[in-house]
């Protein structure tokens, strides 16, 4: 399956997609890890981004469309893929339709991660603490959900108007999430 998992940051997407792309066989491709991995590894990119980053912001969609780009073009990602924190962006949604279309391909779902905001930041404090990721300071965390409303909900608006969107409470426990997406997308299987 092509899917795409969205979601306020501290939604638990990271955590439902690893769980999702394991279970379904095809790769979880988060861009939000490409970039930390970049930013550790002290990379022309890492070094593009990390300001960015610690400011709160979005990368730009032309960096980030060049990264998709190479990694969709990757062998373990022919059969299918899970895309977390892409797109996040009109922009972003025209690039991906175009580098699917490029290769005969489409989305198969929008997975939509619904939750309470305000425990959205609380968990979001938490893993800051426990994690110490430094780019999880409270005024950021509120930085990312205001961007996140701006910005990248209008998405789901437009993959509604597809057909596409599914939304799922994301409330609860990990497990409780994940059976929800996947009787969710046991549907999307069986409508096809």
């Amino acid at each position: 399956m092509r899917l795409i998992i969205l979601g306020p940051p501290g939604a638990g997407k990271g955590t439902q997609a690893e769980r999702l792309a394991a279970g379904r066989g095809i790769p979880h491709i988060s861009t939000g890890d490409i970039f930390r991995a970049n930013i550790k590894n002290e990379t022309e990119l890492g070094l593009k981004v990390k300001d960015i980053l610690a400011s709160g912001g979005y990368v730009t969609d032309e960096i980030t469309n060049e990264i998709v780009k190479n990694r969709l073009a990757e062998d373990d990602a022919k059969a299918g893929f899970l895309l977390d924190g892409y797109p996040r962006t009109a922009n972003q949604v025209d690039a991906l339709d175009a580098m699917l279309a490029e290769k005969g391909e489409a989305l198969d779902a929008v997975l939509e991660l619904t939750v309470d905001a305000e425990e959205v930041v609380q968990r979001l404090v938490k893993r800051a603490e426990t994690s110490g990721r430094s780019d999880d300071t409270e005024e950021v965390i509120r930085e990312r959900q205001e961007l996140y409303v701006r910005e990248t909900a209008p998405l789901a608006e437009a993959y509604t108007q597809r057909g596409m969107l599914v939304q799922i409470d994301g409330m609860g426990s990990m497990d409780e999430v994940e059976a929800r997406i996947n009787a969710a997308l046991d549907q999307v299987s069986s409508a096809r």
